[in-house]
């Protein structure tokens, strides 16, 4: 059938016109869909408790599901790696700890660059570790301990979540700057960590804090903490530099890091929204109390802080001659 030429003509501007009046489909707002924060460790711990804080707040106030997705092993590695190689569009973060800085250097052939890899959003928390021993051991300071352990060389086991955390690091530390012999034994984790040590597996450990509860119903002790100044969780506890041991200072710290390529704008808006939850009363009130301080930062501040980590534990793994292949 022949369709005169003028009649084709508006037509096909008919047809057309629905098109031009649309003009270029708006940006999809964030988030889209649920949002999956990566905790590389066992549940129960100091690190999943933060995360699922902020995932919960973070849910309420964007009506949109957020969960927490447990990825424990290799020193935090298996994790970060899961959410290195996720879609870069901020609906995957990784809650990091001072173990990402380390494994820039502890681990010769990680799946991924520390750097180069990651978006940084915003510092979470940071904590002192406590040296934190099981009933048992006969010392009631560090000195003490240091004696004992001398007095036992080879013979104590002590304990650590995961290699490459600031508590085997601290633990490391320890056993150089005492001189002492001792076996490190890893667990997949600060709550199985600690089950080891209320079960007399283990004899004593570096904890970032969820051990307070039990340091004050009797089941553990604190000897130690490892901050500058005495930590306001146990401020009757002496630091590592107070109990004999000069330079003797460890900090963990917790933060969320998005995919590499992550828009701009969403960073953004992470960054936003979770320093609001973190400057919550009720969420303060809520992360204080498993033994971390709420901090808070801009994205650029916390990328600048990690490229600091990475060059500070270099020297410390370096002096500890701990290498993982």
């Amino acid at each position: 059938m022949n369709i005169p030429a003028r009649r084709l003509f508006w037509l096909i501007c008919g047809a057309l016109a629905p098109v031009v009046a649309a003009g270029p489909a708006p940006a999809q707002e964030f988030p889209s869909r649920p949002v999956r924060i990566v905790v590389p460790f066992t549940p129960a711990g100091a690190v999943d408790i933060l995360g699922r804080i902020v995932a919960e707040r973070l849910g309420t106030q964007w009506k949109q599901g957020v969960v927490v997705e447990n990825r424990p092993g290799a020193g935090t590695v298996i994790g970060t790696d899961a959410v290195a190689k996720s879609a870069p569009d901020g609906h995957t973060l990784l809650l990091a700890v001072t173990a990402h800085s380390v494994n820039a250097t502890l681990v010769e052939k990680l799946p991924f660059d520390p750097v180069r890899d990651f978006a940084p959003v915003v510092l979470a928390a940071t904590a002192a570790n406590i040296l934190v021993a099981h009933p048992s051991v006969p010392a009631e300071s560090v000195r003490e301990l240091i004696a004992f352990a001398k007095a036992n060389p080879g013979k104590m086991n002590v304990g650590s979540p995961g290699k490459g955390t600031t508590m085997h690091l601290a633990a490391e530390m320890f056993k150089t700057a005492a001189g002492l012999e001792f076996t490190i034994v890893h667990y997949k984790g600060t709550q199985p960590s600690l089950n080891a040590l209320l079960a007399g597996e283990v004899s004593f450990l570096f904890d970032a804090g969820v051990s307070v509860p039990m340091v004050s119903a009797g089941r553990l002790k604190a000897l130690a903490v490892t901050s500058a100044t005495r930590a306001a969780i146990l401020p009757e506890r002496p630091t590592m530099v107070e109990s004999g041991l000069p330079a003797f200072e460890v900090i963990s710290w917790y933060g969320f890091l998005a995919p590499s390529g992550t828009p701009r704008q969403v960073v953004a808006t992470l960054n936003r929204e979770i320093n609001g939850v973190l400057k919550d009363p009720d969420a303060r009130a809520r992360i204080t109390k498993i033994g971390l301080e709420p901090a808070g930062s801009t994205a650029e501040e916390f990328d600048q802080f990690i490229r600091d980590q990475i060059t500070r534990w270099e020297k410390v793994v370096a002096s500890s001659g701990v290498k993982e292949q």
